[in-house]
């Protein structure tokens, strides 16, 4: 897909199709008409205003045709934006996504949009939330079907500026921004894929593969421990996760050290990767469990993170860690009331085999402390107590790096990928006290989401952050851009977080 910035009339763009965003208010629609002009679109918007279809609202599209003499395109499109005190750069994304999909469905294969106004926003961040719409609105995972249904894809895609106003911004960096939203969008894109990849495709080597294919494209060092480097590096609980599995373990080490002094401290990344989540002997129930295809959501997170960055050159040290395994029942598996020591000399009772998320990432925690961290994010879809809490619409956040925690938020708010945080209080660690081993996997039925960060942040003395994304790593309905299944969460988030720590 191509996009492109041009200065010209909507009359005069050769794209088949133009969309105009309308706010909820009388003079935004009146502008629109306005602009159309005295022809057959802008009668017929005129039209709907009169009898009252038409007001500018979040959920509106409607399509006109002008005549072939008044306008190069074959269709307008007019896409309400709601209230005009509710807009946002997410109002944009939704109403670029609305467009595209729309585009799509009447085989348009290219699409101008006009570049609307939001308060305190440059043409810049506008321009990237229109791509980051219409790619991450296009998305489909539809390799699998026999008969593709016949489509015809947008292809083009250009951003009009009509009256050369382009919010404080140039023309160089709108392009620019534009440049980089595409990037990130496909590193979104490319998280999506290996979420949605079942699971008869898709084990711990095969995530290894991801990882080594981003390397081998972006110049990223990736090192691949298997069960030989496993047990020599005492990662218990990775081994101890998978004995259940026919397939082999693996841990994933990224580097990428892209910041002037290669010695300075890095960020470090760290994602759980189990490729599918039977809950091993403490069995989880049949109804949904295919879902758990994504239960490596965290880690397809941070390889597209490292493609992000890498694609984008950022001046910044990356490292991105992933614990990998299959969670199966079997005569080999991990059993309830089993204890495993870790390579920092602490002891875990092995309460419930189901809470296996956490197991796996002591190990990555533990390796991450050689790097010296400047700060850790540890991202997986770890409880369903988190999505009891916070639904499907917030990721939890826990953690002692109070700085990184809050510019998180600030950052989650403006991609729309918000963040939550939850205390952890030195109360909570009675909660996992074990009467045979340090601690144990699992808390009670109280606080499952804080027992779970609890119990990680025994793996940890250095500035954390603890993203728990089990309520927004998968979708049961789609959204304007959010698909139905795999939804990529937090690569846009951590790539603005680094796009930011580069600058600082």
């Amino acid at each position: 897909m191509n996009f492109s910035l041009q200065q010209t009339s909507w009359k005069k763009v050769r794209t088949t199709s133009v969309a105009f965003f309308q706010r909820e208010e009388k003079k935004s629609v009146a502008a629109t008409i306005k602009l159309l002009g005295r022809n057959s679109a802008g009668a017929a918007a005129e039209a709907l205003l009169a009898a009252g279809d038409m007001a500018g609202k979040k959920e509106e599209l409607f399509v006109l045709y002008p005549k072939r003499s008044e306008a190069s395109a074959k269709r307008v499109f007019l896409v309400g934006m709601g209230k005009p005190d509710k807009l946002s750069l997410e109002t944009v994304r939704r109403a670029a996504a609305r467009a595209a999909k729309r585009a799509e469905k009447m085989k348009s294969k290219s699409l101008a949009i006009s570049m609307p106004f939001v308060k305190d926003a440059s043409g810049a961040q506008i321009a990237a939330a229109m791509v980051e719409g219409v790619m991450l609105g296009l998305y489909k995972f539809d390799k699998f079907f026999k008969v593709e249904e016949a489509k015809v894809p947008v292809e083009n895609v250009v951003f009009l500026n009509e009256g050369d106003n382009l919010y404080g911004s140039t023309a160089d960096e709108v392009n620019a921004a534009i440049e980089e939203a595409q990037l990130i969008s496909n590193a979104a894109i490319f998280a999506r894929e290996m979420e949605n990849e079942p699971s008869n495709n898709k084990y711990p080597e095969t995530m290894a593969n991801w990882a080594k294919d981003v390397g081998k494209e972006h110049g990223v060092k990736v090192t691949i421990f298997g069960p030989k480097e496993l047990a020599a590096n005492k990662m218990v609980g990775i081994l101890g996760v998978n004995q259940g599995s026919a397939k082999e373990a693996r841990f994933i080490i990224m580097e990428y050290m892209g910041a002037p002094k290669k010695d300075s401290a890095p960020i470090v990344l760290v994602g759980k990767g189990i490729t599918f989540d039977t809950g091993g002997i403490s069995i989880k129930p049949a109804a949904g469990m295919g879902e758990m295809k994504g239960d490596m959501s965290g880690a397809a997170t941070v390889i597209a993170t490292m493609k992000a960055v890498a694609s984008l050159k950022l001046p910044v040290n990356v490292i991105g860690l992933v614990s990998s395994a299959e969670n199966m029942p079997s005569g080999t598996a991990i059993r309830p009331g089993d204890i495993l020591t870790y390579s920092n000399g602490l002891s875990v009772e092995v309460d419930n085999t189901d809470a296996e998320g956490r197991l796996v990432l002591a190990d990555a925690l533990i390796w991450a402390e050689r790097y010296k961290p400047k700060s850790v994010i540890d991202l997986a879809t770890l409880t369903g107590a988190c999505v009891v809490a916070l639904g499907h619409v917030t990721t939890g956040m826990m953690g002692n790096d109070d700085s990184m925690m809050s510019r998180l938020k600030r950052i989650g708010d403006v991609t729309y990928e918000r963040v939550c945080e939850m205390p952890i209080y030195d109360e909570y660690d009675e909660l996992i006290k074990s009467d045979v081993a340090d601690i144990k996997n699992v808390g009670g039925r109280w606080a499952g989401a804080i027992t779970a960060a609890m119990f990680l942040k025994r793996f940890t003395n250095y500035p954390w952050v603890h993203l728990d994304i089990a309520g927004t790593a998968i979708s049961d309905s789609a959204g304007d851009y959010i698909p139905k299944g795999g939804t990529g969460v937090c690569v846009r988030l951590l790539t603005q977080m680094l796009k930011e720590e580069a600058n600082s």
